[in-house]
């Protein structure tokens, strides 16, 4: 093939890259051009799509333009096709490139007409025998949990099939088994939405594992998240959703007749209980290999012993094909060390805390002998630290049968870094451990290095935050008992989120689980989905993600399509607000007012945070609809500036002081622009005196924190970004990294070496939100920012930011339209830069003042200038300072 000028990488179908199992009736394409020379830059494009063994075609035609997302598909679909499709490119010049092809193939498009019914077990069959409770191994919280269910069935092929779909989802957790092998590769499928508005199904090509004649389909079955612990209320920790899980599969056939064959779940099933006697994602699993059934996925297993499945529901209306890319073992991680405790017990350190479980070689395990493993994130005078972990038991158990094991869990996950091994053999050497990291299986999006070691360690525990808590929910914290998807803690850490990961996909998903929360009033929850009572209205700041977190992600990918979707909700969380507050300051309905949560050495007052953002949602909401309704875009824009002119009133002096005088009140009016232009100057002296009044120390909890150092930029004070950025001491974000912290801490003063450990109540060390610096670094010190107006960065504002230690910096950013790749290194009063553009973007530059600037090796008069697509080189000498730009 002769290599083109114009080429195209990463096509992707509603996000994904070849989906299988695709319900979306109009699905979008996506692809990402490449060019060779730089000056070739693609001007029209043409998508054509067909299906396997059909004539049927659609083609979008020549489309003059250079959008590379968000083209929707016209063709008709049909359920379980394969569709081929392809993209072809134009220059400006004429010439044709491509086509540059990829597939998609759907899925059943209605699940519930597919047939099947939901099966599990009878909870309601006699049992042989109920004897008194006598003293075990098993706590009060464990032993009353069923062991997870073992389904069966056999059948007969007269041939191999040419192609095989299994369909499966349950209300619980499923693994799937095809003649003693397991069926794909996911983990804790099919993850956690709200399973009264939906459960998700799966779709995986099993056409290698069937054979002619006899074949075995083999589902486990567990709690998960739809009948096992989730949460913190102890009035209601489990049986959320039901108090037995429950499976559907449907299993299409080709034989080679173009017939499909179907296998469902029916009342012809077997069930039976194996060698796991209880999993649950907070308390941990219990395996007693004396239980073990043997071969139950084979045909030739005998379960004539087993008990005939029972039909739990026929309700087929929730399923729906899931969106995004499902939960997987994504990394193995050593343990680097073994120590012993005052106990004897041994203490293994992976060196990371993580997200997963511990696989463990334990060479021959007499029959009845038990290991003991408890899973913990610190270390606390030697022995493993628990106490954070509250009721979660994090506490997993097997029981040897005589044979060599090699254990490790299925159905429940841990967040730790430190793994405690009790057996009563010897104990596995370091080699033998290992930790299985388990998140939502994202691209990664973005790369950060700098020339300082503390900040690269910085970025890294944000990096691994993010691992540790994208499991299936943006959630808070992985190991205690708690785990919900908390909208504050999404909302301020999402800018991190989309420049370390591609999350569009994940957080679409996750966004039909905040809508359905949305009270019948309009207010969002607090976390989404919903678990307990506890919560009624959403909080100031909580409440407002399921505002804030539409508009960013249209900003990041263009996903117009969500603006749509989310619309409707926005605008009644809005009409909500203003219904309950008239006078557009927010003082009723504000729910768990949580305030600025975990600030130090101050008191934001809480009016005065729920009213920024009663304003900020009032303006997102208006720049929505001029998206996807413009006839009410002027009422909100209206309502948005009644809502900044009442704060002003409210809380705003004539010198510009905020009522509380706290940072994060300054952030807020600023980082929302909620006060006149004359007034702007006034509040960032007020802004730097508070900082500068604690001695150079930030006192921002979670709300603050995430507009801290973009705030103190945006006023020309990079300098003291850079001091909050590079400080250790307390409270400080290195101050955890010289403490060894591996991820950002939920507490500035988790730990401290004047107070040790912070309340067991609610101390965890794996946190994302005060992350939330992540955006400052990738925005403003690499300098990958958009301009004010830009969508899917179209635009770049390129101003990348020198200050404090740093003398070297490299990033790059996956973004919808490409690859960005900035680069910059400063050697005394001289700095060079070095911008990479995908096709179709342009960048504003403004760099730090100098006497001179050259770019691609010509001088350039000092002050901005615009580029575009293509590798730039530039030089800026003389420079005369770190902290403003020319």
């Amino acid at each position: 093939m002769v290599k083109t000028a114009l080429s195209v990488e990463d096509l992707r179908v509603e996000w994904l890259a070849t989906p299988l199992g695709l319900d979306e009736p109009s699905p979008r394409f996506s692809w990402k051009p490449q060019v060779a020379p730089s000056s070739t830059i693609p001007q029209a494009y043409r998508v054509t799509v067909g299906s396997e063994g059909s004539t049927a075609t659609w083609c979008t035609g020549w489309v003059e333009s250079s959008t590379c997302f968000g083209v929707e598909c016209e063709l008709a679909l049909q359920p379980s096709t394969r569709y081929d499709w392809g993209v072809e490119l134009r220059d400006g010049e004429g010439g044709e490139h491509g086509p540059f092809t990829s597939w998609f193939e759907t899925g059943l498009l209605q699940p519930g007409a597919a047939g099947g019914v939901w099966i599990g077990r009878d909870r309601y069959a006699d049992k042989e025998v109920f004897d008194p409770p006598t003293d075990d191994d098993l706590s009060s919280a464990v032993r009353h949990l069923e062991p997870p269910a073992l389904l069966r069935r056999e059948f007969t092929l007269a041939e191999a099939p040419v192609r095989a779909r299994l369909h499966i989802s349950a209300r619980g957790l499923f693994r799937a088994h095809l003649n003693g092998e397991r069926v794909g590769t996911d983990e804790l499928a099919p993850g956690w939405t709200d399973y009264n508005d939906r459960v998700c199904y799966q779709s995986y090509d099993v056409t290698t594992l069937l054979q002619s004649g006899d074949n075995a389909l083999g589902i486990e079955l567990a709690d998960g998240w739809y009948a096992g612990y989730v949460g913190f209320d102890a009035r209601r920790q489990g049986n959320h959703y039901g108090t037995t899980p429950m499976a559907w599969a449907v299993l299409e056939i080709d034989c080679g007749d173009g017939a499909w064959t179907r296998i469902v779940t029916d009342d012809s099933w077997r069930e039976a209980a194996g060698a796991i006697r209880y999993s649950d994602l907070l308390m941990g699993e219990y395996v007693d290999l004396r239980l073990d059934p043997g071969p139950w996925t084979t045909p030739a297993f005998d379960d004539s012993g087993w008990a005939r499945a029972a039909v739990l529901d026929e309700d087929l209306s929730t399923i729906v094909a899931r969106r995004d890319e499902p939960v997987r073992v994504m990394r193995r991680v050593p343990a680097l060390s073994r120590v012993h405790d005052e106990n004897g017990a041994s203490i293994y350190d992976f060196g990371q805390n993580l997200v997963g479980r511990v696989r463990v070689r334990l060479g021959s395990l007499a029959a009845g002998s038990k290991v003991v493993l408890r899973h913990g994130e610190v270390m606390s005078e030697g022995r493993l630290y628990t106490e954070n972990l509250r009721t979660a038991e994090a506490t997993d158990v097997v029981i040897g049968n005589g044979s060599d094991c090699v254990f490790e869990p299925s159905f429940t996950l841990h967040g730790f870094r430190f793994a405690e091994i009790v057996t009563s053999g010897p104990a596995p050497e370091p080699a033998d451990v290992e930790a299985v990291v388990l998140y939502s299986d994202l691209k990664q999006a973005g790369s950060l290095v700098t020339s300082s070691p503390d900040v690269n360690q910085l970025l890294s525990n944000i990096e691994w935050g993010l691992r540790g808590n994208y499991v299936s929910v943006p959630t808070d914290c992985p190991q205690r008992d708690e785990r919900l998807g908390w909208l504050a803690d999404a909302q301020v850490f999402l800018p991190t989120a989309t420049y370390l990961a591609e999350v569009d996909a994940f957080m679409t998903q996750w966004l039909r689980d905040v809508r359905y929360a949305q009270s019948p009033h309009g207010s969002f929850a607090d976390v989404a989905p919903v678990v307990t009572n506890f919560f009624g209205d959403g909080a100031p700041a909580w409440a407002d993600g399921g505002v804030i977190i539409p508009w960013q992600l249209y900003r990041t990918y263009g996903d117009r399509r969500l603006l749509a979707e989310s619309f409707e909700s926005m605008a009644r969380y809005a009409d909500f607000l203003v219904a309950a507050n008239p006078d557009l300051i927010w003082t009723r309905r504000v729910g768990n007012h949580y305030g600025d949560w975990l600030q130090v050495n101050a008191d934001t007052p809480r009016p005065v945070m729920a009213t920024a953002y009663l304003a900020h949602s009032l303006e997102l909401v208006g720049r929505a609809a001029a998206v996807v309704a413009p006839a009410r875009a002027q009422r909100y824009r209206e309502l948005a500036d009644g809502a900044k002119a009442a704060f002003v009133a409210a809380f705003v002096q004539p010198d510009g002081r905020i009522q509380g005088d706290t940072q994060t009140g300054y952030l807020l009016a600023l980082a929302f622009d909620l006060v006149p232009p004359d007034l702007r100057p006034a509040l960032a002296e007020h802004l730097v005196r508070t900082v500068e009044a604690t001695g150079g120390l930030l006192t921002t909890g979670f709300v603050g924190v995430s507009l801290l150092c973009p705030v103190l930029s945006s006023i020309g004070r990079d300098d003291l970004a850079y001091a909050l950025l590079e400080t250790d001491r307390y409270p400080s974000w290195l101050y955890s990294v010289r403490h060894g912290a591996t991820t950002i801490w939920e507490r500035w003063d988790g730990w401290t070496e004047h107070g040790g450990f912070q309340s067991v109540k609610m101390n965890s060390f794996n946190h994302y939100s005060l992350g939330s610096v992540g955006e400052w670094l990738y925005r403003y010190v690499a300098g990958i920012d958009q301009t004010a107006d830009s969508i899917g960065f179209e635009v770049l504002a390129y101003q990348p930011r020198l200050g404090g230690s740093l003398t070297e910096v490299s990033a790059s950013f996956e973004s919808v339209r490409g690859r960005i790749v900035s680069r910059w290194e400063r050697t005394g009063a001289t700095a060079t830069f070095e911008l990479t553009l995908p096709p179709g973007v342009r960048a504003e530059v403004l760099l730090p003042a100098g006497d001179s600037i050259s770019v691609n090796g010509e001088a350039r008069p000092v002050g901005g200038f615009d580029l575009g697509s293509g590798t730039h080189r530039m030089t800026v000498a003389g420079l005369t300072g770190t902290n403003r730009h020319v």
